[in-house]
């Protein structure tokens, strides 16, 4: 009898054990669940705010201590081009790369990192490696970039317009696009695609300044009716009163810089500039 009670005490003591063996494992395992939770949603902090140099470090850190973990590779990589690093992004990206879970996505940013380095034909010759079944508005607008560079026109046309359908949101689209034809020398063309610019993103100063450089190619002076703060309105005025300089509208291109001069709400130096040298060319 006291045998049968010793063997099932026993019993009962190993059975506790595991249970709390397994209780232990469930609790770890859990754990390790919100952990995993809470480091994504550091990782996607890390990617959209703070100081970009900071999160270089965090995934650095993390890629150091977790190597071969693609989602750490992609975060130090998009984050070396958030931080305008993108010498050490093509790098971070060519390491994405070699990993074997990586994607066409990931092509395109390491393009994308090449385009920003200016090594065009790496842009290239990196998303020729994108099948043509692949179609994003990244993919095309980049093609569109590149195509620019390549000084083929008529491809770039066909890469802007696709990349416009492609999004909700064209106005950086529009204003490249813009800005291919400004180089072209298709001024009204030019003027077109940065009102369109304009028309999705009303607070975009680098439209509003090229909207005036197209209007001024064309000896079109007036400052264009856009949305814009008096800053603004005295530095569009600079930028119109050198178009006008540089094809020798000298009278045109004075009275404009003095009314960006009288405009702007503090001292308007490079304007003044501009003036004093204009002013003593005629004394001289």
């Amino acid at each position: 009898m006291r045998q049968s009670i010793f063997l099932t005490l026993c019993a009962a003591a190993i059975g506790l054990s595991a249970c709390e063996q397994s209780g232990e494992a469930e609790v770890d395992r859990a754990l390790k669940d919100i952990n995993v939770v809470d480091e994504t949603n550091l990782n996607d902090v890390m990617l959209t705010v703070g100081d970009p140099n900071e999160a270089v470090r965090y995934f650095a850190n993390a890629n150091a201590n977790d190597p071969g973990r693609i989602d750490l590779q992609r975060g130090l990589a998009k984050s070396l081009v958030r931080a305008k690093r993108p010498v050490e992004a093509i790098s971070a990206w060519q390491t994405v790369l070699s990993n074997p879970e990586s994607n066409n996505t990931d092509r395109v940013d390491l393009a994308d990192a090449f385009i920003r380095a200016n090594e065009w034909q790496d842009a290239a010759a990196t998303l020729n490696t994108v099948p043509p079944t692949y179609e994003t508005f990244e993919r095309y607008r980049l093609e569109a970039m590149v195509a620019d560079s390549q000084q083929q026109w008529q491809k770039a046309d066909s890469f802007y317009e696709t990349a416009v359908g492609l999004t909700t949101r064209p106005a950086t689209v529009y204003n490249n696009w813009g800005f291919s034809k400004l180089t072209r020398g298709d001024y009204a063309s030019a003027e077109r695609m940065f009102v369109d610019a304009l028309r999705f993103n009303s607070n975009m100063f680098t439209a509003k300044n090229n909207l005036v450089l197209a209007r001024g190619a064309q000896r079109n002076y007036t400052i264009p009716v856009v949305r814009m703060t008096q800053i603004e309105r005295a530095q569009l005025m600079h930028t119109m009163a050198l178009a006008a300089i540089k094809q020798n509208d000298i009278t045109i291109g004075k009275s404009l810089l003095n009314d960006a001069i009288n405009t702007h709400p503090q001292y308007f130096e490079e304007a003044a500039r501009a003036l004093e040298a204009l002013d003593n060319n005629a004394v001289n």
